[in-house]
């Protein structure tokens, strides 16, 4: 597989913007509300945590056949951060797949922000080299359900460390 990179993606409200080491100080006060780790466990990093995390990342990933693509979402009108998409690309049996996941911090919420920038994701990923989009969704959060749904996938049977595998066949 060639090698992908996050590009600048507009959506009618966002930017996802590829994600900078320079982004850690300002994600740390958007990622900063303890409830934001309900389902995905954790808790919030401070700025060098994330400095550090975000250096880890825009390095790249250590398995050439995989591609780390990471964004933050930028709300134009406020001109503020607000939370991060991102796509993990490799390839799975003869496909190449792209795991997908969303977090909008929670001033944010309610919104439709992680709806806009999970579309423009999947959107941008159906004209790449991928077969299919997955994100995996603890079964009680179903405000990430809502989002899958809105960006095309749907529930699988197959559960992957506790969560449902979402699946929506794109591109190619």
């Amino acid at each position: 597989m060639s090698a992908l990179a996050a590009q600048a993606i507009s959506t009618g409200r966002l930017d996802l913007l590829p994600l900078r080491v320079e982004h850690a100080e300002e994600m740390a006060a958007v990622l900063s509300d303890p409830a934001l780790h309900a389902f995905i466990g954790g808790a919030p990093k401070t700025p060098r945590d994330l400095r550090s995390r975000y250096r880890r990342i825009t390095a790249g990933s250590p398995d050439p056949a995989v591609c780390w693509l990471n964004w933050v979402i930028r709300l134009r009108d406020e001109s503020c951060l607000t939370g991060t998409v991102q796509a993990t690309v490799g390839p799975s049996g003869q496909a190449t797949v792209a795991e997908v996941a969303w977090v909008v911090g929670v001033p944010w919420q309610g919104r439709g922000i992680a709806v806009e920038a999970a579309q423009g994701l999947v959107d941008w990923l159906g004209g790449q080299p991928v077969d299919a989009v997955v994100a995996h969704i603890h079964p009680e959060h179903r405000a990430s359900a809502a989002v899958a749904t809105a960006a095309g996938l749907t529930p699988t049977d197959a559960w992957h460390d506790g969560e449902v595998r979402w699946l929506r066949s794109v591109g190619r």
